[in-house]
């Protein structure tokens, strides 16, 4: 595997790249039934670097994967020019295909210039990797903050969409999406939650994670809601995928500084997560809070993130 350069994130050194490791390999890897043969653990911990070309600029990243654990550890800052041409080169992709492995100039670059004790100030580590917690502000508690708003009953059961149909959807709702309603907003009212990890929206009576689940596929996605109910997350075992319309609820019309259309309540951790809707003729649908859109994907495994969420009827019920 080429295992032989040292890098440092933070206080962290890293000294297992793992070169032929890349963005479409390690779902592979460590999320499909039967692509394990490498994986010698559920621990293991694999580094690699990828473009990821989602933002305005690309980025060259500093990836650790592991079975249904995907974290980036840092930005590393290449010449405009060079990451550029690797993305060239990589031809035509999808709109949802934009993380690419790195090509041999970007390997070059990275082993003359940053690995082994090379330029520090050149990989800047994520804020995780800093210490700082992901969540944002405090939320007020219910008694601090009394709602005297009108309710909304988004559908919560889980459905069959069309392509034909989420246009339909977003709009009833007025949901922003940056292609389809990009002048839409869904004004929410979230309160605290039961404890740190979740909080409540008073408009919709639902209660959410603030982080979520890690990658998975559909199967072990499903595996990790019925998780969280054994172990009474948050003192609920009511847990469950929301549904298109409750996912698309938590859009907002802008990036917040996590560069999510998310209110900055909430982890960035989770870009995209699955919702409880499947497509007619096939496919998953999803809620992708980094290019602000709901999307599907074909694929028989499709890999995505999670947040898990509930309803609930009163004070009393939290």
């Amino acid at each position: 595997m080429g295992m032989h350069h040292k890098v440092q994130v933070g206080e962290k050194v890293i000294s297992s790249i793992d070169w032929e490791m890349s963005p479409d390999l390690s779902f592979g890897t460590f999320e499909s039934w039967g692509g394990r043969e490498r994986v010698r653990n559920n621990d293991e911990r694999v580094y690699y670097f990828f473009v990821d070309n989602w933002g305005v600029k690309p980025k060259l990243c500093l990836m650790e994967r592991g079975v249904k654990h995907a974290k980036i550890m840092a930005e590393i800052k290449v010449p405009e020019e060079i990451i550029r041409k690797c993305i060239e080169d990589q031809g035509h992709s999808s709109i949802f295909e934009k993380s690419y492995a790195i090509d041999d100039q970007v390997k070059a670059w990275l082993i003359e210039n940053v690995l082994d004790g090379g330029d520090q100030s050149l990989v800047i580590p994520s804020i995780d990797q800093e210490g700082e917690e992901d969540m944002g502000p405090t939320l007020p508690g219910g008694a601090d903050r009394p709602y005297s708003g009108d309710l909304v009953h988004l559908p919560a059961t889980p459905a069959i969409i069309n392509d034909d149909d989420i246009g339909g959807i977003i709009g009833k709702w007025n949901f922003f999406d940056a292609e389809l309603n990009p002048q839409g907003r869904f004004e929410n009212d979230f309160i605290a939650g039961g404890d740190s990890s979740t909080l409540i929206d008073r408009k919709t009576s639902l209660m959410w994670q603030r982080g979520g689940l890690d990658i998975a596929s559909a199967r072990t996605m499903q595996r990790g809601i019925a998780e969280l109910n054994v172990q009474n997350f948050a003192g609920c075992s009511d847990w469950r995928l929301p549904t298109m319309e409750e996912a698309m609820s938590l859009m907002e019309p802008e990036k917040n500084e996590k560069g999510v259309y998310l209110d900055p309540v909430f982890s960035k951790e989770q870009p995209f997560i699955f919702v409880a809707a499947q497509r007619k003729p096939g496919g998953y649908w999803f809620v992708d809070y980094k290019q602000g859109r709901a999307f599907w994907s074909s694929g028989t495994i499709p890999g995505g993130f999670g947040r898990a969420v509930r309803s609930f009827h009163s004070d009393a019920d939290i």
